[in-house]
């Protein structure tokens, strides 16, 4: 029998997300998750009218292709997925974890290879020129990354990915007129102290449209601005490598000391080009449902109460004109089970240990959002 929730789930996607019509042509890319999944998708896409395009991909296959990636397969597969998504209106991609450490052991050079010729290009693509949404799907192994049975987690995904996006569009709002008329951001808390412009660049809210879940704004800092220090209380991977307690040191915009818990493979792909050691990405999160870090950053950086802090590309759309073959998402949590913090905008206090304070900003916060 198939799952109501799955049907709920592929309307969100298609509905919401993409808003397909008729006219439309999407890619939809299944990485490791049930037919059932896939086949809700095709069949919501196809009820719409619009015409599915599928690829069906498995992490233990991708694995066994990039460790023998060359630059011929790379630059090969890169002209099949760049047809692919020139001929998309639109993206959408579940992904499953049955290991989300699957890639671990892939060689860097080998990643490099895959990252130029093949994955970067594409994604810029796809990012930049459809409309597009990103999810993954439950699975055990997410289930014990965040430390819950996999029931509660199947429960816990469905909850928070089919929430009421429209009411969280309404309530961020004020944040994205506030960022955008902003020129100084000062971010204090344990181990940081940290100073930025964003003066001139976009606020992009995100309610579902992008991510699911969601749950943020973001904008991007003046390249060369970044002034100071932060330190991510949220464990982060990064091809298939998790770092704790990673620390970030900036002059002139450019990270100069970074150490983790792995400080050799977190400066071996900060050094993958010049643009990794700048920022890329600034952004708030506030999705009521997601509390604690999982170790899967489309849940994570939606944090309620916390930031991200984006060495590497920046997107078209918040541009400062940071180039990068990597975007590291990296999360702190300022509320004060993790330690407390502050945001200033223009020396202005706009949230203390991860609730906002200004009047204008109080739909954001999770009572509010949840309608409590």
């Amino acid at each position: 029998m198939q799952d109501p929730r799955l049907e709920k789930l592929a309307d969100v996607l298609v509905s919401h997300s993409c808003q397909l019509t008729k006219k439309d042509t999407v890619l939809i890319e299944a990485f490791d998750v049930p037919e059932a999944m896939t086949i809700a998708l095709i069949k919501a896409v196809q009820a719409k009218g619009a015409t599915p395009m599928v690829n069906v991909r498995q992490s233990q296959v991708t694995r066994a292709l990039m460790n023998g990636m060359t630059e011929k397969t790379a630059k090969t597969n890169g002209k099949v997925a760049m047809q692919q998504t020139k001929l998309a209106d639109a993206y959408i991609a579940v992904r499953g974890a049955n290991n989300t450490a699957e890639l671990a052991d892939v060689p860097p050079e080998k990643m490099k290879t895959y990252a130029k010729d093949w994955g970067h290009p594409v994604l810029l693509q796809r990012v930049n020129h459809t409309r597009w949404v990103v999810l993954r799907y439950p699975s055990p192994s997410m289930a014990q990354d965040a430390q819950m049975s996999t029931e509660a987690f199947e429960n816990f995904f469905f909850e928070v990915c089919t929430m009421d996006y429209a009411k969280m569009a309404r309530a961020c709002e004020p944040l994205v007129e506030l960022m955008e008329k902003t020129n100084r951001v000062h971010i204090t808390g344990p181990g940081t102290d940290l100073k930025f412009s964003i003066k001139d660049i976009a606020a992009i809210p995100c309610f579902g449209e992008r991510n699911i879940p969601d749950g943020e704004c973001f904008t991007a800092p003046v390249k060369t601005s970044v002034e100071g220090q932060i330190t991510f209380n949220a464990p982060t991977i990064e091809s298939g490598v998790t770092h704790e307690n990673v620390c970030l040191k900036f002059k002139k915009g450019k990270i100069i000391e970074a150490t983790s818990s792995n400080s050799e493979k977190l400066n071996e792909t900060l050094n993958r080009d010049a643009g990794a050691r700048y920022i890329g990405e600034f952004a708030i999160g506030f999705n009521p449902y997601i509390t604690k870090p999982m170790r899967d950053i489309l849940f994570d950086e939606k944090i309620a109460g916390s930031f991200h802090f984006t060495p590497g590309q920046a997107y078209e759309i918040a541009d400062n004109g940071n180039r990068s073959e990597v975007h590291w998402d990296m999360v702190c949590i300022q509320r004060p089970d993790f330690g407390g913090g502050e945001i200033y905008f223009d020396n202005k206090l706009i949230r203390k240990d991860g609730h906002f304070v200004l009047p204008q900003l109080e739909g954001l916060n999770p009572e509010n959002l949840k309608g409590t």
